[in-house]
């Protein structure tokens, strides 16, 4: 798709669909010419009974164009102010008509959404146009068609609107192309994404961005002592993998921000086999690997001046003579020993070596991201990421990004207390603490291995993917970690 920002008036709009945010049923003054145009057409149907004043109210019609054309016509009520959250409600009401239009261009006139700054409406009408034109066809005989829309004009009124529309233009196409990546990766089945895919990916993203890429086999594992990662890869035939990306967009001396993510690119449960109803939808317990690598591709896509690594831990977890078993005892990278009671808890034994592992980087902060427990969900549901920090500077500024662009979530305890559940007779440690606040638990077992830097951990399980007809990767966190990394760079810029 091409976007452009337009200085020019509705009236003067050369596309097939005109979209006509409006506040309340009464033209502003912008519009005056457009509705002379179509000798008032347009001031009736704004004041129309057709055309509601709840936000989020749209009224489809035509209008005479240059030429003597008909001119498809989309009036978007969006209430008298419109804040961030309510800009992104009525992105997505822009987007789902575009795309549904089935005709080729569009021009969206900005001046009618009065609150939000010019870059945030910008930006997020962007991206939902392109998450809205996202179709998974790889394994399609006869693919869904493609969205007829190549070409979308934005059209400001006042020269010193461009640059802000234009910022928050690259900001939301980054993001969206960022989340897209994220999903296509996560939507491909586990016989095609595996662990080497994944690794493959890695290395073409970072060669079409200029990025430092490193993939490590089970060789270099067993050097390293990864002993915990290594336990869970075992019982599959897919050799595990452990991805680094670099990023160099800040200072030489700058710590970097570290992004692990977890790449289980199908959980079986191993020997703690899971029930087979929805274990299709296994091939997502990747997402957090597939963020990262989503995350990287729109910081690259933006040039932001920060220095960024990402770790990724991934393998497969399967049952087999070899596996894993309830009771085995294995050591981890930084020398602790874990007792396995359930192999189903895979995803923490694969982090904590690659948390391990990230602290060579010397990062100033680190933030894993996994769909790790069942329990997230029952906390949270499908709306909110759990997070868990040590560090409540970091826990703020990630909170304040998913606030910012409505990537929801919500801080969970990391207290001592809950350590207690992980003691284990015969190891360091249990790798689970039993049903009682399971998330939590995990997430402090996790903690015993972030103990040298400032830590986050977002637990996806209930917001990386969606089930039942909508099934298929959300993209999410990428929206909120990248907000979270462009607000850090603003800030470091200041310095």
């Amino acid at each position: 798709m091409e976007f452009s920002i337009n200085l020019a008036s509705p009236e003067k709009a050369q596309a097939e669909y005109l979209v006509l945010p409006l506040a309340g049923k009464k033209l502003p003054s912008a519009l005056s010419k457009l509705d002379t145009a179509s000798n008032g057409a347009l001031s009736a149907l704004a004041s129309s009974d057709e055309f509601g004043e709840k936000a989020g109210s749209t009224l489809a019609s035509h209008l005479p164009a240059a030429g003597g054309k008909l001119q498809k016509l989309l009036l978007v009520q969006t209430g008298k102010e419109v804040d961030a959250a309510g800009a992104r409600k009525l992105a997505d009401v822009i987007a789902k008509a575009l795309i549904g239009a089935k005709l080729t261009s569009a021009a969206v006139w900005l001046g009618g959404i009065k609150g939000a700054s010019l870059d945030v409406i910008s930006a997020a009408i962007s991206q939902a146009i392109v998450f809205e034109s996202y179709r998974f066809t790889a394994f399609k005989s006869e693919p869904d068609p493609a969205p007829a829309l190549t070409r979308i004009q934005y059209l400001v009124t006042k020269k010193g609107e461009t640059e802000a529309a234009e910022a928050g233009l690259a900001r939301g196409l980054a993001v969206g192309h960022g989340m897209n990546f994220t999903r296509e990766l996560a939507n491909l089945p586990p016989n095609a994404c595996t662990p080497t895919y994944l690794a493959e990916e890695a290395v073409k993203l970072a060669r079409h961005y200029g990025l430092k890429s490193t993939v490590l086999d089970t060789p270099e594992l067993e050097a390293l002592g990864m002993g915990s990662f290594l336990s869970v890869a075992k019982g599959s035939v897919q050799p595990p993998k452990l991805i680094t990306l670099e990023y160099r967009g800040g200072a030489k001396s700058a710590k970097p921000v570290a992004l692990v993510g977890k790449g289980i690119t199908f959980d079986s449960g191993g020997i703690s086999l899971k029930p087979g109803e929805g274990m299709d939808e296994m091939k997502y317990d990747m997402g957090g690997a597939a963020a990262v690598l989503g995350t990287f591709r729109a910081v690259a896509e933006l040039g932001l001046p920060i220095n960024l690594v990402g770790v990724i831990a991934t393998c497969e977890n399967m049952p087999a003579g070899n596996a894993s078993k309830p009771g085995d005892i294995v050591k981890s990278m930084a020398g602790t020993t874990i007792e396995i009671l359930n192999t189903d808890a895979e995803g923490r034994l694969i982090l904590c070596d690659a948390l391990t592992y990230t602290a060579r980087f010397e990062p100033e902060v680190v933030i894993d991201l996994a769909t790790l427990t069942g329990a997230c969900i029952i906390a949270l549901g499908h709306v909110a990421s759990g997070l868990y920090a040590n560090n409540d500077e970091l826990a703020d500024a990630l909170l304040a990004a998913a606030d910012d662009t409505g990537d929801k979530a919500w801080r969970m305890p990391l207290w001592d207390d809950y350590q207690e559940q992980l003691k284990s007779n015969f190891a360091d440690v249990a790798n689970i603490g039993g049903r009682p606040a399971g998330s939590v638990t995990a997430a402090c077992f996790l903690a015993r291995f972030t103990k040298d830097y400032n830590w986050a951990h977002l637990d996806i399980a209930g917001t990386a993917w969606k089930s039942g007809a909508a099934k298929g990767a959300t993209g999410r966190p990428v929206p909120l970690l990248v907000e979270y990394l462009l607000q850090r760079g603003l800030k470091k810029g200041k310095k």
